[in-house]
């Protein structure tokens, strides 16, 4: 099996799809490995690294995307990379496809091409080990920045996040108790804020306040509560998500208006669409604007400012279902492999998702089928 690594071309994206280390356990289990030079500088992994592992580099995209069988990313290539894909050849990465252009979506599928989606790969329990890992590194990297939005040097109020004894904290609201919305509540209360936690699911709640192992107050996200909640936050963290679909809406602009003045929105359900009327994607150097008065941040790669960290966890959780792959080829992989079949949007030009077929009006295929 041919792999190729090529160099994230999104904005401020540091990450890479796997470290040295992953490559060689690749190389081991006897495929061969293209990686485009420079991929992993940006994580800290220079090419002598990758080539001691046993890759050989590309010195362009376009190589790499023709000398692969698979092409293992961070995100799904832009539609600019589309006429580099071609009938058989695998893509694996970070799509947001519920979130795409229909007009998008059928340039993909035009292709003939598989793609592989890490943020639906799922495994028995219900569980996305791949994207939980990248939630978790998000959640607290939500903490550490949006703390920091609330100092005055960064355009805040000037609020401590943690408060000071005779000085109450700041008062964080987590909207969404999934692995990323967890990890923030976690880390939050180590700091000492105040947080409230809400989430669709009273499942969803009792099993993050059991995670998180503090007495954290919960309450369903109704709309009636998520106004109560936002009305009294200084920070609010949209983390709301259904796998394998559109995030939902949940604030709207005139809900904004509740808020306290210069108050921060963290919207890390962008990447999926945001959970807010006035989110859109924002990027380092300049990832805050202001909408009635109500600061935004919407960073969708936020893990990418620890790409080192996020490239590390990537490969842990992205290479048994790769070694899968190289030792059995696609197909047997996905036969063999029932995680990599639920990540699977198509297969060779076919729609196979069927989360993805409702949003599009389109009929899904199934897999099983398909596969023979």
């Amino acid at each position: 099996m041919k792999f190729g690594i090529p160099k994230e071309t999104k904005p401020h994206e540091h990450r890479v799809a796997l470290t040295p280390s992953g490559v060689e356990a690749l190389v081991r289990a006897g495929a061969r490995v293209w990686v485009e030079r420079g991929a992993g500088a940006g994580a800290g992994f220079e090419d002598e690294e990758y080539e001691q592992a046993g890759a050989r580099l590309a010195y362009s995209r376009q190589e790499v995307f023709s000398r692969a069988q698979a092409v293992v990313c961070v995100h799904g290539p832009s539609p600019q990379d589309y006429p580099l894909l071609r009938p058989g050849l695998v893509v694996m990465g970070f799509w947001a496809l519920p979130a795409a252009r229909p007009e998008d979506v059928e340039a993909l599928l035009a292709t003939g091409a598989s793609v592989v989606g890490y943020e639906i790969i799922e495994d028995a329990h219900g569980h996305a080990p791949v994207l939980t890992s990248m939630s978790e590194i998000a959640g607290r990297l939500a903490v550490t920045i949006g703390s920091g939005l609330l100092l005055n040097e960064f355009g805040g109020k000037g609020i401590l996040f943690s408060g000071v004894p005779g000085v109450p904290p700041a008062n964080f609201v987590v909207i969404g108790a999934g692995a990323l919305g967890r990890a923030a509540a976690q880390a939050a209360l180590g700091m000492g804020a105040s947080v409230v936690l809400l989430d669709r699911s009273v499942a969803h709640l009792r099993a993050a306040a059991q995670a998180v192992g503090h007495a954290v107050p919960t309450m369903l996200a109704s709309p009636a509560n998520i106004e109560k909640a936002i009305a009294f936050a200084d920070l609010v963290l949209l983390s709301a998500a259904v796998r394998g679909e559109r995030a939902p809406l949940l604030i709207t602009r005139d809900m904004l208006k509740r808020m306290k003045p210069r108050a921060v929105l963290m919207d890390l359900s962008i990447d999926m669409g945001g959970c807010a009327e006035t989110s859109r994607p924002t990027y380092f150097p300049d990832p805050v604007y202001t909408v009635d008065g109500i600061r935004h941040f919407c960073v969708p790669n936020l893990p990418s400012v620890a790409a080192r960290s996020a490239t590390l966890a990537l490969t842990n959780t992205l290479l048994p279902y790769l070694l899968v792959v190289a030792e059995r080829g696609f197909a047997e992989a996905l036969r063999r492999t029932p995680e990599l079949s639920a990540g699977t949007y198509i297969y060779q030009g076919k729609l196979v998702h069927g989360g993805l077929g409702r949003i599009f009006g389109k009929s899904a295929a199934d897999l099983a089928t398909v596969l023979g």
